[in-house]
């Protein structure tokens, strides 16, 4: 309504305010994929951090305890690059257990296909830890 009908015109709500960047996106990005959780605390949201931590820390734990497969690349097999760079997405634990202790997956072992889930998931969710740290300091996300 007008003002002209006695009524005062409501106030429009101010455009959302932008959050500011709080630090460098290459570092947050990168030490967020390297470790989970560390872009989140570089960000100063360090229970966050934590929290991702843990969660992606368990996820690997109980794949490798399952026995489940830590994705490589096969030739012949498109699809297991696909599988690779998801595994990949854990960062420095992936490098860790296929180059360091040498991890493999049992392939006769119980649970071997919800180890295999479990190991992926963890970099899978990484990945998606990467962007949402990702957001954060570009100021679109909190």
């Amino acid at each position: 309504m007008a003002e002209s009908d006695g009524v005062p015109a409501q106030p429009q709500p101010a455009p959302p305010q932008r959050v500011r960047p709080q630090g460098n996106a290459v570092v947050a990005v990168l030490s967020a994929w390297l470790v989970p959780g560390l872009g989140h605390i570089y960000l100063k949201r360090r229970l966050r951090g934590l929290a991702f931590f843990v969660l992606v820390m368990v996820s690997i734990f109980i794949g490798c305890r399952l026995e489940g497969n830590l994705y490589k690349v096969v030739p012949g097999q498109p699809l297991s690059v696909l599988a690779t760079l998801g595994s990949m997405g854990m960062g420095f634990p992936y490098f860790l257990l296929r180059y360091g202790i040498h991890y493999q997956g049992n392939i006769m072992g119980a649970g071997y296909e919800y180890g295999t889930a479990f190991l992926l998931t963890a970099g899978l969710m990484n990945l998606l830890l990467t962007l949402d740290a990702w957001d954060i300091v570009r100021g679109k996300k909190e």
